[in-house]
């Protein structure tokens, strides 16, 4: 058999870097639990049609089928694998409404899939971390100012360089087109969400192309130019001249998020009315994270409010929500080396081993440690202690027990510092610091 081609867009990380993943999982995991988000998990495959019918999103979807599936078949309905988890969470509340108490606060972290190009930090199967809450008829707004604040204490309960999330809210920009005379709102929303990669010459342009005079192509680019840190951005959108009550309601919606992170950390929000988001689904809210040092690869954390999307009928369970793309933000720092784990097994302790003749005892030895949670392995096999020894060394694992000889007590050596002393494999207790492996970040 040839070596095989890595398949691209499709990460597999190291046993190192699969420890600093599942440690940043966790901590995002605690940090949403303690603002009360229910644990869920949806399933990988939704029906074609929930996955298309918001959004332009049928390039990026991956169908599914067997591979000896009869063409004639008519059994079962086209399936794909979600792109996000934003569609298949709504399409569970509504199978689920009768069984949950509203307004619902999930939490779910698992995998998705997209058909994007795979580059520097976009893959094609990934890990998102996603927060929503949703409920009955109407949603108080109150919980997207409580978005951005969640996942800014997630960010930074991390070893990873500050983050700016950056807030705007579409009934602002909606507004304001509007104001302008401008028919398609919507189609100038598409146009100006590609600023960051055609510049404004070319938005302007696409603009004009689209039916915009010269004069709205500029004004629409002044209003995406506008970014505070506070709420002063309301000041120079009304400088603009544009009247309209829809700008107005984003507006003050707008300010009260910008002011609520500012009062919860300083820095953290900034107002930026060039963000737009690309999927329709979005009705109010939006968000995007830059992470610093990474600015020019795009956000690595988004969402938004959305109204519709939970809707069959007459029930509607309009939401809000943000998702963390925890694959995204590993790949830009593990591609600098800007993250490291202390060692590259779980291990603490090796047990060294004599002779074969004393596996036993070994055995007994790091079964005692384990039942107190000290993550313990016995080497592979008899050898030279000063190559068990390299053994350790080389994984990173921080002490070598050796079994007494001869009625003599067992000891345990700490091979960075080389201190060794005698112990007892049932009372025995390693630093705090050397339990499990520490994520550090580096820079």
């Amino acid at each position: 058999m040839s070596k095989p081609t890595p398949l691209s867009g499709f990460p597999e990380w190291l046993p190192a870097q699969r420890m600093i993943e599942q440690n940043v999982i966790e901590k995002i995991r605690s940090t949403f639990e303690l603002y009360g988000f229910a644990p869920l998990e949806t399933r990988a495959v939704e029906p074609m049609d929930q996955l298309l019918r918001k959004g332009e999103t049928s390039k990026e979807v991956y169908t599914l089928r067997r591979l000896q599936e009869d063409t004639d078949s008519r059994e079962e309905a086209a399936l794909g694998l979600h792109f996000d988890l934003t569609v298949p969470f709504a399409r569970f509340v509504l199978e689920n409404s009768g069984k949950l108490q509203f307004p619902f606060r999930r939490y779910q972290i698992q995998k998705v899939w997209r058909g994007e190009r795979p580059q520097e930090g976009r893959y094609r199967e990934f890990v998102q971390a996603d927060i929503d809450v949703v409920d009955r008829d109407s949603l108080p707004f109150h919980y997207d100012t409580e978005m951005p604040l969640v996942v800014g204490d997630a960010l930074r309960s991390l070893p990873i360089p500050p983050v700016t999330i950056m807030v705007n809210n579409r009934k602002v920009c909606e507004g304001f087109y509007r104001g302008l005379g401008l028919a398609d709102p919507d189609q100038v929303l598409r146009t100006v969400d590609r600023l960051d990669r055609l510049g404004p010459q070319k938005v302007a342009a696409l603009l004009v192309e689209e039916g915009a005079t010269e004069a709205q192509a500029a004004a629409v680019l002044d209003l995406a130019s506008i970014s505070a840190g506070d709420a002063s951005f309301v000041d120079q959108v009304h400088k603009l001249g544009v009247r309209n009550d829809l700008l107005d309601e984003g507006l003050a919606e707008l300010a009260r998020v910008v002011e609520a992170g500012a009062e919860h950390a300083p820095g953290l929000l900034r107002a930026e009315l060039r963000i737009a988001r690309g999927l329709d689904y979005y009705t109010g809210t939006v968000y995007e994270t830059q992470l610093q040092g990474y600015e020019r690869h795009g956000s690595i954390c988004s969402g938004g409010r959305y109204d519709n999307l939970a809707t069959a009928g007459t029930e509607r369970f309009p939401g809000v929500g943000i998702s963390i793309g925890v694959t995204r933000l590993l790949g830009l720092l593990f591609g600098r080396d800007a993250l490291t784990a202390s060692r590259s097994v779980p291990t603490a302790v090796l047990v060294a081993l004599p002779s074969e003749d004393v596996r036993g005892r070994c055995d007994r030895v790091a079964r005692a440690l384990r039942s107190r949670g000290i993550s313990t392995e016995v080497a592979p096999a008899a050898a030279k202690f000063g190559k068990q020894i390299r053994f350790a060394e080389r994984r990173g694992i921080p002490f070598v027990w050796f079994p007494g000889a001869d009625g003599e007590p067992d000891s345990v050596k700490d091979i960075r510092s080389g201190d060794q002393q005698e112990a007892d494999a049932a009372t025995w207790e390693p630093p705090a610091a050397d339990v499990r492996p520490l994520i550090s970040g580096v820079g």
